[in-house]
């Protein structure tokens, strides 16, 4: 059997001018994964990326553990995350006075109790199919799509490396939720409540080969569950 080890990055800057990168306390969350690893004697045969810098610098942060050292990890655009800009500039447009949000809020929405309630709120439209984008939204990507291009990324990777190879994954929430469904067959609905549980630097493990495909952990934090470090746990 072969293995894909999936990380969620580490946490982002959300607030900032640029939530595309690490925060301090996310390059510190993947370093801890990495020396944790490199503790237990931890190899891979290879690693991919999404092409978001989040993602990159945290395979960046990962590269001392794959066979070879290689330069950079391999880069996969079908990793990247769902854009939920456009989903909840739309729901915001079109839905939330209606849902019984304030009609004065404009985006970008900064405060992160409001913004998942936002969130929430358009991701449950989106999978529904109910949010139209407009001329200006044409970063929007649907549902189906959203949910091909992942599923067909994972077997891409999985076609590609077999004979008991140790696959490491650098990715985001959503894929990880969407690779859960590839593995596991629930709704659609159950992907985005999974989507909320995947914790920063988290990982995920499944297990693939002779036609079968398993999943054997789901959102592990061994290298975080230590004294003191428990505000290193984090989801945003």
């Amino acid at each position: 059997m072969s293995e894909l080890i999936v990380v969620r990055h580490g946490q982002a800057s959300f607030g900032e001018a640029s939530y595309d990168k690490l925060s301090e306390r996310g390059i510190e969350q993947v370093r801890l994964l990495a020396r944790h690893w490199q503790d237990l004697g931890e190899e891979f045969d290879c690693i991919y990326s999404g092409t978001l810098r989040r993602q990159q610098e945290t395979a960046n942060e990962l590269l001392p553990l794959v066979k070879g050292c290689p330069d950079k990890p391999l880069l996969h655009a079908s990793l990247n995350e769902y854009n939920s800009n456009p989903l909840l500039q739309i729901y915001l447009r079109d839905h939330s006075a209606d849902e019984g949000f304030d009609p004065a809020l404009t985006w970008p929405v900064n405060d992160p109790r409001l913004f998942q309630q936002l969130f929430e709120a358009a991701t449950s439209r989106w999978i529904r199919n109910e949010l139209e984008p407009g001329e200006r939204e044409s970063a929007f990507e649907h549902w189906s799509s959203f949910k091909s291009r992942v599923h067909g990324a994972l077997d891409e990777i999985m076609s590609q490396h077999s004979k008991r190879s140790r696959v490491l994954i650098s990715t985001s929430g959503g894929v990880i939720a969407m690779a859960l469904q590839r593995v596991l067959n629930f709704s659609d609905e159950h992907v985005i409540a999974t989507n909320w549980m995947v914790h920063n630097s988290s990982v995920t493990r499944i297990k693939y080969g002779n036609g079968k495909i398993s999943l054997t952990q789901f959102n592990g934090l061994s290298h975080l569950e230590k004294q003191g470090l428990q505000q290193m746990v984090t989801y945003r």
